[in-house]
């Protein structure tokens, strides 16, 4: 079996599971383009370009987590470092640490842990249901206002939710300090002004 077809596989079991589209383009690291190609395989067309990123094997196993996340933490204290031209003692260190529903969840607590920052969570719009979906902070953890950000997801695929989450921060009076991603699949170094650092970038070679 090619690993298109597990792809395609994986996505209808999911579909079948109940998830939605956006769900499993979470689950998949994959754009939501790609995801629904992946579901409906239209005929005359060809699959979206697109690169499939799996890291279950550090996801799954709680140690490897947590060095995966303080590898986030040091690429934004020395990405901070040469951005500002500084000594890394000389980076403040983040008041708040923003997890991005689901997979930048469990790397934004750890950060929080470790830094004696305050957590919360974003769900993105493309979670909420309605004609006209949002984007919005979790009530149950801390609020943002008047606090410097760090914000923490696993992948940028498309830029858009942390076009979205940044936006949404900052119209809350909080100020984001950085995005600090495992996979950047966009190759882009700041959204509006706010920089981005990954402990990898991902490129394609046509």
């Amino acid at each position: 079996m090619s690993s298109l077809d597990e792809l395609i596989g994986k996505a209808k079991l999911l579909h079948s599971e109940g998830h939605g589209p956006s769900q499993i383009a979470d689950e998949l690291s994959l754009s939501m383009e790609t995801i629904t190609w992946l579901l409906t395989q239209q005929k005359d067309t060809e699959a979206p370009k697109d690169i499939h990123i799996n890291w279950t094997f550090v996801g799954g196993n709680a140690d490897m987590l947590r060095d995966a996340a303080l590898l986030l933490l040091k690429s934004y204290y020395y990405g901070e470092a040469t951005e500002r031209d500084c000594d890394l003692t000389e980076v403040p260190a983040p008041e708040l640490v923003v997890g991005v529903a689901h997979s930048g969840i469990p790397l934004a607590t750890i950060i929080a842990a470790e830094e004696g920052a305050q957590f919360t969570m974003y769900h993105p719009k493309k979670h909420a249901q309605g004609e006209n979906p949002i984007g919005s902070i979790s009530g149950n953890f801390a609020q943002v206002q008047g606090k410097h950000c760090l914000i923490i997801d696993d992948v940028i695929t498309s830029g858009n939710t942390m076009k979205d989450i940044i936006a949404h921060l900052k119209k809350h009076g909080s100020v984001p300090e950085a995005v600090c991603v495992l996979f950047n699949k966009k190759n882009i170094r700041d959204i509006d002004g706010v920089p981005i650092y990954s402990l990898f970038q991902v490129s394609r070679i046509d």
